[in-house]
């Protein structure tokens, strides 16, 4: 149930429904006052959620920074997260997002001299089956590509952050209790909400982030400061889907 009315609650967290509610409120009001200030509310609403450094100035506070490959200890696992990929089912292969930038700074630490196993974990975040088995069809593309299958670990359970955690110290437990040292290899808006989950399941993990929006110094362009970008609709949909989940978490007793 949790898992399902998480979904649900995207919806009211997106600032673009912020934006169609105000637009609908204003074309339904009768009384000029209102009308005036649904406006103003409006322009507002918009020209705060698309600019750029508004954006990046928030997400710098919430990010775990990403730490230089040369700085990485070696660790035995890296514990890759899913919510990588789609799945194209006229294609049959899976399409890689943003988050990508997991499985590829984890292939690069592998090849590094850095992990030794890869654990993939996550089957799916989606309430009905879109054809998209992460960990398992990511496990068969890497073998494709030379990575020997007994250095990959699967986890295919999990469908959110919470289950990611449990489902991979459970599996650890079980069939690895040899392993001691891991590396959790996530998004960087995505790290804080995992690390804390990792933690509760007593799961030790060094934190290595991955797609960061924002780097340690503040070097902005121009246009960023003064150019609406509507992209930064949906960032925000994702920084606010992690504080949002975050705060839910603990409630749930999740962290």
């Amino acid at each position: 149930m949790f898992f399902i009315l998480s979904k649900i609650s995207y919806f009211f967290i997106s600032p673009f429904t912020w934006v169609l509610i105000i637009l609908f409120f204003f074309l339904r009001s009768k009384r000029q006052m209102w009308k005036r200030r649904l406006k103003w509310g409006l322009i507002i609403t918009i020209l705060f959620f698309s600019n750029s450094f508004v954006f990046k100035e928030f997400v710098r506070m919430w990010e775990i920074p990403a730490t230089p490959i040369a700085e990485v200890e070696h660790h035995e696992v890296g514990i890759v997260l899913g919510g990588m990929f789609e799945y194209d089912n006229d294609t049959e292969r899976l399409s890689i997002r943003r988050g990508g930038d997991r499985i590829w700074q984890a292939i690069d630490l592998y090849k590094r001299g850095k992990l030794d196993k890869l654990l993939l974990s996550g089957d799916h975040g989606y309430v009905t089956d879109r054809g998209l088995h992460e960990s398992e069809q990511l496990k068969e593309l890497l073998v494709r590509w030379g990575i020997p299958e007994n250095d990959l670990i699967i986890e295919g359970k999990s469908k959110n952050t919470a289950q990611n955690a449990q489902e991979t110290a459970a599996l650890l437990s079980k069939s690895y209790p040899h392993f001691s040292s891991f590396m959790l290899i996530t998004s960087a808006k995505h790290m804080k909400r995992a690390k804390a989950c990792f933690d509760k399941e007593g799961l030790d993990t060094t934190p290595f982030s991955t797609d960061p929006f924002v780097g340690k110094d503040r070097s902005y362009h121009w246009d960023e400061f003064i150019i609406p970008n509507a992209d930064n609709f949906s960032n925000w949909f994702t920084l606010n889907k992690e504080i949002v989940g975050y705060v839910a978490y603990a409630v749930m007793g999740y962290l």
